[in-house]
């Protein structure tokens, strides 16, 4: 029995789950088999153009998903749980909240959702009344852990604020202050804008100018244009220690780099970024996942199927520990003190309770390495200073009942 034990529990650091489990296992008593099923909602994704470089996989968060399960499986195999997914991607005339429906008729209860805001409110409020829990794998507003929170939605993908805030940190790490923000046009890259100008307060960062985008999606055009000469010296007389771009949709961020007319480094949607995973991150065993997720899927793992993985192994690792399916008693654990799930990062992570936000590092990389890891040393925090990322509870407009 001890050599079983011994064996279980090197199986699940190599597969970065809670080695706590191992203790009260016993492999030659299982108990009856309790089976969750979870549910991947997403929209169809688009076909590509005839030469996209950074086309988004059909398969998107649906691979992250799956490889979570394999680890849900490997821990549920001692405990008597197996887990299932059931995965819709939904047709542009096909209404989220309908799609919802038919499956808590079926008996779902647990929901990772990739779908913009709107969507996702739909889908928490038709399913409210069940009990189900809806965890958002990759919408970043930050108004859906504000004004619009929900009790039952829980925050996988990381809000602007935490994005921005983890980019300022880093930037005055660097006494980089002085800030020219760049804007695009589209309604994402005003509440990015939005989000950047907040943490350059909070962390004493100056937006020495803040300027729109009117040259088109150059980024995209990939050739000679007529606005070209406009774009090249658009900075011409601007003081600042680093360009910010907000432009989420890469329509022109792309482009910025070396057309600037001060030779200055770009950081915000392009050049350094804030996201929740990378293709270059290999620290605090990475390496392990991503030589997986590359085995399964044939693609580098994109953050939406490592937001995906996350929300999996939430549940996960809950329902290994409180031994139920009932989302009630699920959300009470994730809520917790006692939740944390290991995630490559260094550190467990886990659920702000006010907000039902997941706290975590986040990567600031660019596009072949990563540069640091947020929160940055030395910025410190009641509770955690993964807290500095992000709206704290004192300025939270969120009002769960």
């Amino acid at each position: 029995m001890k050599m079983i034990k011994i064996a279980l529990l090197l199986l699940l650091l190599a597969l970065g789950l809670s080695p706590g489990l191992a203790q009260n296992v016993e492999p030659t008593q299982p108990s009856p088999k309790l089976n969750i099923e979870i549910a991947v909602v997403t929209h169809q994704k688009p076909a590509p153009g005839l030469y996209d470089l950074d086309a988004t996989p059909a398969d998107e968060g649906f691979q992250g998903a799956r490889i979570a399960l394999l680890d849900n499986n490997a821990t549920g195999a001692f405990l008597g749980q197996h887990f299932e997914l059931s995965e819709m991607a939904l047709s542009p005339d096909q209404a989220p909240a309908d799609a919802a429906r038919r499956l808590i008729n079926k008996g779902v209860r647990l929901f990772i959702v990739d779908l913009p805001a709107p969507d996702l409110l739909a889908i928490a409020d038709v399913v409210k009344d069940s009990g189900a829990l809806v965890f958002n794998a990759s919408s970043p507003d930050d108004f859906l852990r504000g004004r619009d929170c929900r009790s039952n939605l829980f925050h996988i993908a990381p809000s602007r604020a935490m994005l921005t805030d983890a980019l300022t940190e880093f930037l005055s790490v660097k006494r980089w202050t002085n800030l020219a923000l760049v804007v695009g046009p589209k309604a994402g890259d005003a509440l990015y804008a939005e989000a950047l100008r907040n943490s350059a307060k909070k962390f004493g960062l100056k937006v020495v100018a803040d300027k729109p985008w009117t040259f088109g999606p150059l980024a995209r055009a990939r050739g000679d244009n007529i606005t070209e000469a406009e774009a090249l010296i658009f900075s011409q007389g601007l003081s600042y220690d680093i360009m910010v771009v907000a432009d989420e949709d890469d329509d022109f961020g792309d482009y910025i780099p070396y057309h600037t007319w001060n030779a200055k480094l770009l950081a915000g949607t392009q050049g350094l970024i804030a996201t929740s995973w990378h293709p270059t991150e290999i620290a605090w065993g990475g390496e392990q996942l991503q030589d997986r997720f590359l085995h399964q899927a044939k693609r580098t793992m994109r953050p939406v199927d490592y937001q995906a993985w996350e929300a999996v192994r939430a549940i996960g690792e809950a329902v290994a520990n409180v031994n139920s399916a009932d989302p009630r008693v699920l959300s009470d654990y994730l809520l917790s003190s006692e939740f944390g799930v290991a995630a490559f990062k260094g550190v467990a992570v886990s659920f702000r309770p006010w907000d039902r936000q997941l706290r975590q590092p986040l990567l600031l990389a660019q596009p072949r390495a990563i540069v640091a890891v947020a929160p940055q040393p030395g910025f410190l925090h009641q509770r955690t200073p993964l807290d500095t990322l992000g709206v704290d509870e004192p300025e939270t407009a969120c009002r769960l009942k």
